[in-house]
């Protein structure tokens, strides 16, 4: 291969690779600035003022209340609280207790996430001891979409104890008017129950950082190209015309 034929194939691999990888560092910060848009929105949610029950109620979409607080009145439905297991709560596995909460005027219930409760790992099938006050209570916390889903063997689980929770098998089992959003219940432990839930982050830092390495392979590619392709010989050829002592 002569020299011009190889300076052509090593321009074009070098324009390659930094077109590719410049292009990939500005996905990583269109990344970033999207997720900076959804934190500022869910900031916007929380700042607003506490929803109640009939503000829920009148909501034609509840997605769009997600990260609002909320105060709800209703009254539990004990007998349908549901466990999802191995879940994680300040560095613990446990539960994650999950019982609907039928809302004033017995029109629609939310399932409320109520906390976190330990598990015995002696019994496998033994519930929490979880308090469930009967009557009419009121419920703080933030909307929230149903819990993340964990990977499960087989068919969705239909016992107390179960892995995940599908929202339309869970509506169909307890024939319940359930909404398609949930409550994160907030404010202090109690019942039984541990409430330390963790800051929502989107993981825009990540993006940054992925941005930067790939501006960097870019970079580094440049810097090579310039010194093997022109500074290299140019600083050789200049000591070589120097005259011999």
């Amino acid at each position: 291969m002569n020299s011009r034929l190889r300076f052509f194939w090593i321009t074009l691999a070098t324009v390659v690779g930094i077109g590719v990888t410049g292009s990939l560092g500005r996905w990583q910060l269109h990344r970033a600035a999207e997720k900076e848009a959804l934190q500022a929105s869910m900031d916007a949610q929380g700042a607003k003022h506490y929803l109640d029950t009939p503000t829920l109620l009148a909501s034609p979409d509840p997605s769009v209340l997600i990260h609002e607080h909320a105060q709800l009145r209703g009254h539990w439905m004990a007998d349908q609280t549901v466990y999802l297991d191995n879940r994680q709560m300040d560095g613990k596995v446990g539960f994650f207790v999950l019982t609907p909460l039928m809302l004033d005027g017995d029109k629609q219930a939310i399932v409320v996430q109520r906390g976190w409760a330990p598990r015995n790992f002696e019994q496998r099938d033994a519930l929490p001891a979880v308090q469930t006050p009967a009557g009419w209570v009121t419920v703080e916390g933030r909307v929230a979409p149903p819990p993340s889903k964990l990977f499960e063997l087989g068919s969705p689980a239909t016992t107390p104890i179960r892995q995940n929770l599908n929202m339309e098998q869970y509506r169909a089992q307890t024939r319940l008017p359930l909404l398609s959003v949930t409550l994160v219940q907030t404010g202090p432990g109690s019942e039984g129950l541990q409430r330390v839930w963790p800051a929502v982050n989107l993981g825009v830092e990540k993006h940054y950082g992925y941005a930067l390495q790939w501006f960097g392979m870019a970079a580094l590619m440049a810097l090579l190209y310039l010194w093997f392709q022109f500074l290299k010989p140019l600083y050789f050829r200049s000591k070589d015309s120097k005259p011999h002592a």
